[in-house]
């Protein structure tokens, strides 16, 4: 299990509460998200599930305010099998992506072969509230290789203020996606059921 000290040490961060906004300057910086990337992997390669559950779950949660609570895995990998012949995914508030992840790794051993998963095959739309939670939704779709979207703000209003497009245009497993901030259109609006951007 990746530590609360190893996070700090990779995100050049030295405070629990900095990790949000240091890990989304990271994720939009090509460079540096690679880089991170492989520093992640270096102390974890399982991808089939969540890294930053408990550490989030313990210090990043707003349970009083945002009632925000945590999917625990197993319920996840029982949802990713009810739903396993679905190639589009879609998540109101999916958090840090615990059972957005699920899905995805169902979706890869589907394959007849493990290294034939074609990610361009898959859809994932995750909406989230969050400004603790969307950098590490951001970093769990990307590391993994997921093409979709991210939009950031209420599903129920559908008020939002930033959408991430997440990009991986291999052919194979492997490889990480692009992360690429879109701008605020109308036509954007529309295609995304958006009703305001904030």
């Amino acid at each position: 299990m990746i530590t609360v000290e190893q996070v700090n040490k990779i995100l050049g961060v030295e405070e629990l509460y900095k990790q949000p906004d240091r890990l989304l300057q990271l994720m939009l910086n090509y460079e540096k998200r690679v880089e991170t990337f492989k520093s992640f992997l270096e102390l974890e390669t399982d991808m089939s599930y969540e890294w930053f559950q408990q550490i989030f779950e313990d210090e990043h949660a707003d349970r009083k305010n945002k009632k925000q609570d945590f999917t625990p895995k197993e319920l996840s990998v029982l949802l990713s099998r009810l739903t396993e012949d679905v190639r589009t995914y879609h998540e109101a508030t999916a958090g840090n992506g615990g059972m957005l992840i699920q899905a995805w790794h169902q979706h890869r051993l589907e394959c007849p072969n493990f290294w034939m998963y074609d990610p361009k095959a898959y859809w994932y739309h995750a909406e989230e509230l969050s400004d603790r939670s969307i950098p590490f939704l951001i970093f769990n779709m990307a590391i993994r290789g997921m093409n979709g979207v991210i939009l950031q703000g209420d599903s129920i209003e559908r008020e939002f203020k930033d959408v991430y497009f997440i990009r991986n245009m291999a052919d194979q497993y492997g490889g990480f996606s692009e992360v690429i901030v879109m701008p605020k259109t109308d036509v954007l609006a529309k295609y995304l059921n958006i009703r305001k951007w904030v």
